[in-house]
């Protein structure tokens, strides 16, 4: 018996072209969550070296939860598109994208003002 039981269980084998394409897809996004938690990592260790200000510690904070979150949202996306293509259903909207997209432009538009904020004073 194939796991997660909740995803193989029920429906009927999909074109394997499909299946191995979800696949793919979640494993782009774990991919893309791991590279966030890395940006973070890396600011989070050049704001210790660099004496630089608390700013960047919050936002290396954000890279890595949301990376983690990113993540986590690959392997539930998966499966509800796994569930889709067994039952022969429609796919499921993209969940995280809009909060993804909406989050990267939240955190450049503050960065973007810091730095004109540090080039002025």
């Amino acid at each position: 018996m194939r796991r997660p039981a909740s995803v193989y269980r029920d429906g009927s084998e999909p074109d394997v072209r499909f299946s191995l394409a979800n696949e793919r897809t979640a494993l782009a996004w774990v991919r893309t969550g791991l590279g966030l938690v890395v940006g973070g990592v890396a600011l989070i260790t050049l704001a210790t070296f660099a004496d630089l200000p608390v700013l960047i510690d919050i936002v290396a904070m954000i890279a890595c939860l949301a990376g983690g979150v990113l993540a986590l949202s690959a392997l539930f996306s998966w499966r509800r598109v796994e569930r889709a293509l067994r039952l022969d259903r429609p796919l499921p909207a993209p969940s995280v994208l809009p909060w993804l997209a909406g989050g990267i432009f939240l955190v450049a538009l503050v960065l973007a003002g810091y730095a004109l904020y540090a080039a002025l004073v």
